[in-house]
């Protein structure tokens, strides 16, 4: 019954914002509601519950997605992000534009958050397209796909983190062979997905607000050096506190100070500071100028915030109905290997929640007993289950409204993308983690 609910309320959900032209925020809420009902959840709580699940998904994003976009629009309207996407195409030529995307998401993905990454290459990727007069998703889905799979496959994210902490697992082992799985997986969808004929025969637009349409002669723009530090500064202060906090044990200030400089939401308020000065009062530009770039930015992040919050809510009401207990029960006992139900486990929560770290820390704790004795290395079972967490993105996931608002896509368009992408990378997932599993036994024979 619980997840014939859940079917049913996302084609409501889509019947309302497809056929009747809802809009996305009234139309998450207003299925919420009538899930909750359903579920039986107090109706007095109910108000409470979708009170949290907003607060808790724009508590996490509000601070990162509002900050990056700031970062992107001043950097916009300074010429940096045209500066940095000419170098580029410089390096690797219109022909190999894709590639480009492919390696430098993987690179600031491996230890950024995928909404953090994001928000900090799509306005390269936007001026891309501008400047190219390539489609929006020929350029922008190699990033997105990248990102998902760093996001998804390896610690120190948190999914796989999380589930190396439950199967004391090796981190640095975990890293390293999701690594040998990520890589080739990432790069074959990110590379082979925009080329289908479903996702060339769509041309969606830049989203209004987001990026600068104004085109910089050269000595406009502002030099290459300042344009890659403000990119990469974030970058830097995020991957070094994820490296330190996994090198450094025990207490101590500076680990601390690291900490805190390196959360997403203080390293992108440093660079929205140092991104103002730079590309403000030091090039000649008024402090007016550069504010009015970040009002731009805020005004066009409000309804793809309220949608996010939105999605937050319908996605705690399916956990609070009790559904992720209803899975558990359900597949306790299985008799199927400890990978392949690991994976299973996590794509049935990803498919009924939403929520990825709901599904990895669930499915973890349905497969611990049976660890012991099974002769599974617990990194791999790590990555079966993270793996499977990415399956099927789609109306539940507060992720899916960030692509999808981003890209400037309908509903069914960013199940099109979106929702196959993620599936097909979840079982390349899969296939990568028992090959990897049987070479390490084969190995230590």
């Amino acid at each position: 019954m619980p997840l014939v609910v859940v079917g049913v309320s996302v084609l409501i959900l889509l019947f309302l914002m497809t056929r009747l032209k809802l809009n996305g925020f009234a139309a998450l809420l207003f299925v919420a509601v009538g899930v909750a009902l359903v579920q039986g959840i107090p109706v007095a709580t109910i108000p409470d519950v979708l009170s949290e699940g907003i607060g808790g998904q724009i508590g996490d994003t509000m601070l990162v997605i509002g900050l990056g976009a700031m970062v992107g629009r001043v950097m916009g309207d300074s010429g940096a992000a045209q500066r940095i996407a000419n170098k580029m195409l410089d390096a690797f030529g219109p022909r190999w534009v894709q590639v480009a995307m492919v390696v430098t998401s993987m690179l600031i993905g491996v230890t950024m958050f995928y909404e953090v990454a994001f928000i900090i290459i799509v306005p390269i990727a936007f001026t891309l397209v501008r400047v190219t007069g390539a489609k929006l998703l020929w350029i922008g889905l190699p990033m997105s796909i990248t990102l998902s799979t760093m996001h998804s496959f390896l610690p120190p994210h948190p999914g796989p983190t999380a589930v190396a902490a439950t199967f004391d697992a090796s981190v640095g082992l975990t890293l390293v062979y999701g690594l040998f799985i990520a890589i080739p997986a990432g790069a074959l969808i990110a590379l082979v997905w925009p080329r289908l004929p479903f996702i060339r025969a769509m041309n969606p637009s830049i989203p209004k607000g987001l990026v600068s349409e104004r085109e910089f002669t050269d000595e406009e723009m502002p030099g290459l050096g300042w344009a890659l530090t403000v990119a990469l500064f974030p970058v830097v202060l995020i991957a070094g506190a994820s490296v330190t906090e996994m090198a450094a044990s025990g207490e101590s200030p500076f680990l601390h100070f690291v900490t805190f400089i390196g959360s997403a939401p203080i390293a992108l308020l440093l660079t929205l500071l140092l991104s103002i000065w730079a590309f403000g009062p030091r090039i000649g530009r008024s402090l007016a100028e550069v504010s009015a770039s970040c009002a731009s930015a805020a005004q066009a992040m409000a309804m793809i915030l309220l949608v996010i919050g939105a999605g937050g809510a319908f996605k705690n009401v399916l956990v609070e109905g009790g559904i992720s207990d209803h899975i558990k029960d359900t597949t306790h006992g299985w008799a199927i290997s400890p990978l392949i139900l690991a994976w299973l486990i996590a794509v049935i929560l990803r498919i009924a929640l939403g929520s990825a770290t709901v599904a990895v820390v669930t499915a973890s704790g349905v497969v611990l007993p049976l660890l012991a004795g099974s002769g599974v290395h617990p990194e791999m079972l790590v990555l079966a289950v993270s793996c499977g967490s990415i399956a099927f993105s789609h109306v539940n996931d507060p992720g899916f409204w960030l692509f999808k608002e981003y890209f400037n896509l309908s509903v069914i368009e960013a199940i099109k993308v979106r929702t196959t992408y993620t599936t097909v990378l979840a079982i390349l997932g899969l296939g990568g983690v028992l090959a990897v599993e049987w070479a390490l036994d084969v190995l230590s024979l």
